[in-house]
């Protein structure tokens, strides 16, 4: 049974732990890392974008964040960064190549599968520069249907507008933005 920190606003653990199934249908805050592949070609940024599985508890099928997961109780933000990279695309990182680009708390009430569904989180949002094609990547199937790289104007503008099945936040793109210099 996978178990979370309860956390402060600030993603500080209170010292209480609390298994998945509950964080989520009492919507209890949790700690989540949050990874942005990027690249550069042709001048211009690129996002690596992950499909999640259409078998996922929330959001199905939709695109999303390149790598994220919830934080296990007792772990913190950067090393489960890095071991949902390895799990979900393969990829081995060091710490010292994820570039925080700041924290957000939000929360989510939504219905998946006819089930309730309350996400209250705090998430670091990383970026890692990444220069590789999409056959490059290993993914865990159970996790992630497919990748592509979608330049990073059409990915903000395609958020705002929705002209794609997506759960990513303009909030989180605008804090990425700030580091492509």
């Amino acid at each position: 049974m996978e178990r979370f920190d309860i956390v402060d606003e600030h993603g500080i653990p209170t010292g209480e732990t609390v298994d998945r199934e509950t964080a989520h249908a009492q919507g209890i805050r949790h700690r989540t890392s949050h990874v942005w592949i990027a690249r550069k070609r042709d001048d211009r940024v690129e996002l690596l974008l992950q499909q999640r599985s259409f078998d996922k508890d929330s959001h199905p099928g939709c695109y999303d964040i390149s790598s994220a997961g919830h934080i296990p109780a007792g772990v913190d933000f950067v090393p489960s960064a890095l071991r949902e990279l390895e799990e979900e695309l393969g990829v081995h990182a060091q710490a010292s190549e994820l570039i925080l680009c700041g924290q957000r708390v939000f929360t989510l009430d939504a219905v998946f599968h006819g089930k309730p569904f309350h996400d209250n989180q705090v998430s670091n949002i990383y970026l890692l520069w990444l220069d590789c094609e999409e056959q490059d990547f290993v993914l865990q199937q159970s996790e992630v249907a497919s990748v592509r790289w979608m330049p990073f104007d059409e990915c903000l503008r395609g958020v705002l507008e929705n002209r794609f099945a997506h759960c990513i936040y303009p909030e989180e793109l605008y804090l990425l933005q700030k580091h492509f210099g």
